[in-house]
């Protein structure tokens, strides 16, 4: 059973800097994807970053140059992944949610991963970002 969990949330004010850390467990195929999504109440989730085992990445346009998603470091089943956060901004306020998608390797994968939140199937709880202007 794959199990993820975030944290590294909390409040900065604009211009400010955050770093979320990502651990899940129970990944026993060798290929998969970790991602950041977020969402605010009343809006649609949004694809922030993914990653695949391979070490590719991709960012979505709204973060693209500010956040930076790291390389997957694993251990047997165990993995962890970072989000840095940089120059946020009041719109970055949102809950931000870890991910895992099984079998996910390469540039379309990625893209529908991070666009369609596809093959996503396992969820962290979140952990809040609340950016102050």
């Amino acid at each position: 059973q794959v199990q993820v969990a975030e944290s590294g949330g909390g409040s900065v004010e604009a211009g400010g800097s955050l770093r979320l850390s990502c651990s899940a467990s129970g990944l026993y195929q060798k290929t998969f994807c970790l991602g950041w999504f977020r969402q605010v109440p009343g809006k649609e989730r949004e694809g922030v970053a993914v990653v695949d085992s391979d070490g590719g990445g991709l960012h979505a346009a709204s973060v693209k140059g500010r956040f930076k998603i790291s390389t997957i470091s694993q251990d047997n089943a165990n993995a962890t992944m970072f989000l840095e956060m940089n120059s946020l901004k009041p719109e970055d306020t949102a809950e931000y949610y870890c991910a895992a998608a099984l079998g996910c390797s390469g540039g379309s994968y990625l893209d529908a991963a991070l666009h369609y939140a596809y093959g996503i199937n396992y969820w962290g709880k979140g952990t809040l970002v609340t950016v102050s202007s």
